[in-house]
């Protein structure tokens, strides 16, 4: 009896060790999944300092002479859009996709969106709801002359860069194309908060587009407001509207209206179809 106990403590013993080792050998090969970098870029225009998430493409190489196009997301945070898109943008470009060319992605991390995405409003009730409002003036400043500076002189860049937004980023990003068209190549507008200021923007001059691309994508959104009662899916529909009646060329303006997507959900599915419809041809950047 006494040896078959032995026989038992030295069983339980050398498997409790056999496990410990193998959690520790288990132990020593994890490491980090890493999908990019962070950048820290301090901003004399906005007088902060703007966290940036950077994607480079599988196979990209500083020494190489292959530059890249650059994608631009509003609300790049980690926790925020940038992790998904950028899952949208290595899917598109894998080899058996090839429907994107490889791409940097540069996230730009969320501060204060009623601050940076918005222009003064003549609403009052929106003035002291939101305060600190009416400063996106500021933010296309730093986007033309501290971001993209910034970004063409460290990464390996083309001449074609995107920006992506949703909601009042979507509203930014309407903003900067008919305020500074050339700024982009390629706008893709999601859902846009074209509600602010009673619709002010969309009696903005329309611009002429050039060789730029825009792809208007809206879900099922509803009233945006009781107090200003716009329907997100007529203003999506008017800019689009608006953009076609002023620039005939074909393949350029795009509206996609994504009924079983709300204000919520809409920006995944919105990004994959815009990517089909501006790269109809992945030679096309």
């Amino acid at each position: 009896m006494k040896k078959l106990f032995i026989l038992v403590a030295f069983l339980v013993i050398s498997h409790q060790l056999f496990a410990q080792n193998k959690t520790s050998a288990l132990a020593i090969i994890a490491k980090p999944l890493v999908i990019g970098v962070i950048e820290e870029l301090p901003s004399k225009i906005l007088a902060e300092k703007r966290i940036l998430n950077i994607y480079m493409p599988e196979g990209y190489n500083p020494k190489d002479t292959v530059k890249y196009p650059v994608i631009y997301l509003l609300d790049g945070s980690v926790n925020e859009d940038f992790i998904h898109v950028v899952g949208l943008v290595q899917f598109n470009s894998f080899e058996w996709v090839n429907r994107l060319p490889k791409s940097i992605v540069v996230g730009i991390a969320t501060v204060d969106r009623r601050r940076d995405f918005t222009f003064p409003t003549t609403v009052q009730s929106d003035k002291v709801a939101y305060p600190t409002t009416g400063h996106s003036d500021k933010f296309i400043n730093f986007l033309e002359k501290e971001l993209q500076p910034f970004i063409q002189s460290k990464y390996k860049t083309n001449s074609s860069k995107t920006l992506i937004g949703e909601s009042l980023g979507g509203l930014l990003a309407t903003e900067v194309l008919f305020k500074n068209t050339s700024l982009f190549t390629k706008y893709v507008i999601v859902s846009p908060s074209l509600w602010w200021d009673n619709g002010s923007l969309l009696d903005y001059k329309t611009p002429k587009l050039g060789d730029v691309a825009v792809y208007i994508g809206v879900g099922k959104e509803g009233l945006t407001s009781t107090k200003t009662p716009r329907v997100m899916e007529v203003d999506a529909n008017l800019l689009a509207d608006k953009l076609k009646a002023e620039n005939k060329a074909p393949d350029q303006v795009f509206f996609d209206y994504l009924p079983f997507d709300n204000h919520a959900t809409v920006m995944h599915q919105a990004v994959y179809n815009a990517f089909r419809l501006l790269y109809p041809d992945k030679k096309r950047q």
